[in-house]
């Protein structure tokens, strides 16, 4: 039976704005699927390829896989030959390319040694993009697949101005500083019901991560408050203090005070005039007198920096890496910019040239290599510049933890606060459950007792 494929359809779409951005022109596609082949027609601006591949026999979950695989792969060539360029992940529209492998090499699909080749073949990857794949997926440790152990994260959606590249459900302190008692109050409440659902269910809690939003936006008092609740043993314990201008003495006391181990201090940029222009409140100067603070009381520092931030020339992005490698801190991840409807800056933004954006991720890739840095977690957002992406690295040994459970799926997170998403691994049955608390302060205030309802339902067993 022969018959017009539309189950990819979100797939499709997501590579086609890879290639054309938010407005996709009208095109025409067909996928026709016949027993245990598929034969594939693409008809674009007036061109047809035609594509055959067989398909194995076997269970219909990794059948339906690999007709995904191959239906994109066909359109991502049509594409390919129509405009003259290739994207650097190929047909690949996920977030996480270091899953595709690792899942690939478990399966027993390929070998680990043969994961470029592989990622290079069945999804176009470039061969810079699948080898750092490759290396990646090498550096990843303390994965371990146990049901019992969990990370717990604390949401605060709150921060001290909206950055306009920003689309996080985030509120403004200036805007919300009647609710931030009551939230903590709630806030307080969930952490109690879920250490007594953690001490029933005998589930072991790995690392600990405050993030938000900025954490750092509170008071003293009120992060004092908050972190005595988090009275866990853990490997690992961070807490975002992503505004440099929120840091003080006296907060970084208080967090050394309650065994916090690393914290984040995300600077973006080190150009005042691009600060001003995404609307950050900090100068150069908090950043670097943040970094002095935290080094002093021995706290591991990860930090951010974005390319392709309006009005950043090359130049400037490989200024800004360079006071970051100055700085030497613990972990270093360098983000694309990702602009997505609900930004300021979305309707407002004109991008360099593609290939100026890849060439730069190179180049800083590179750089850190040879200042002995190394990848360990990568991931990927709509709308990137490029269809990029973003890669977190780290020096001496010294891994983000919480960064690889998170973004690779290989561990259950029990989250709690506005907006914050928790997620429930089964190992054994290959599945992940989640459940979202609601997005906005006033509801999660009004509505927490439910949140604390349906957690205690994902983790019942």
């Amino acid at each position: 039976m022969i018959k017009t494929n539309t189950e990819f359809e979100k797939e499709m779409t997501d590579l086609l704005l890879m290639f054309y951005g938010h407005e996709i022109e009208d095109e025409i596609f067909h996928f026709e699927f016949c027993d245990d082949k598929l034969h594939e027609k693409v008809q674009i601006r007036e061109k047809t390829y035609e594509y055959s591949f067989d398909l194995p026999q076997g269970d219909e979950l990794h059948k339906k896989s690999l007709r995904k695989r191959r239906a994109l792969f066909s359109l991502y060539s049509a594409l390919e030959k129509t405009e003259n360029r290739s994207l650097p992940w190929g047909s690949f529209t996920g977030i996480r390319p270091t899953a595709l492998a690792r899942n690939a090499i478990e399966s027993g699909e390929t070998k680990e040694h043969l994961i470029t080749e592989f990622l290079q073949k069945e999804y176009g990857f470039s061969n810079k993009k699948a080898l750092l794949v490759s290396k990646t997926i090498k550096n990843q440790r303390g994965i371990i697949k146990n049901d019992k152990l969990i990370d717990f994260y604390v949401n605060i959606p709150i921060c001290p101005s909206r950055c306009h590249y920003c689309s996080f459900i985030s509120s403004e302190l200036e805007h919300v500083k009647n609710l931030v008692e009551p939230y903590l109050d709630c806030l307080i409440k969930e952490i109690r019901q879920m250490r007594e659902l953690i001490a029933e269910k005998s589930l072991i809690v790995r690392n600990v991560y405050v993030g938000g939003g900025t954490p750092s936006v509170l008071n003293e008092n009120q992060l004092d408050r908050l972190l005595n609740e988090l009275k866990f043993s853990v490997g690992e314990f961070t807490v975002e203090c992503g505004r440099p201008e929120t840091i003080t003495p006296e907060k970084l006391d208080v967090l050394a005070k309650h065994n916090v181990t690393r914290i984040c201090i995300n600077p973006q940029t080190f150009s005042l005039a691009t600060l001003k222009r995404i609307g950050r409140k900090h100068t150069v100067s908090d950043v670097l007198n943040a970094y002095a603070l935290a080094i002093e009381r021995g706290f591991k520092v990860n930090m951010d920096m974005i390319v392709g931030l309006p009005g950043e020339k090359p130049q400037t992005i490989k200024k800004t890496l360079k006071s970051l490698l100055d700085l030497n801190p613990n972990n270093i991840t360098i983000h694309t910019l990702s602009l997505k409807r609900g930004s300021i800056l979305f309707d407002k933004f004109e991008p360099m040239e593609f290939k100026d954006y890849n060439k730069l991720l190179s180049y800083c890739e590179n750089e850190l290599l040879s200042h002995g840095y190394k990848p360990y977690y990568i991931y990927r957002q709509k709308y990137q510049i490029g269809a990029l992406e973003n890669v977190g690295f780290f020096r001496d040994n010294d891994i983000c933890q919480f960064n690889i459970d998170s973004m690779e799926d290989t561990s259950s997170i029990l989250a709690v606060g506005a907006g914050a998403i928790s997620k429930r691994v089964f190992n054994d049955e290959n599945k992940i459950e989640r459940q979202a608390n609601v997005k906005f302060i006033q509801d999660y205030i009004q509505r927490i007792d439910e949140m604390i309802e349906k957690k205690k339902i994902l983790f019942k067993n």
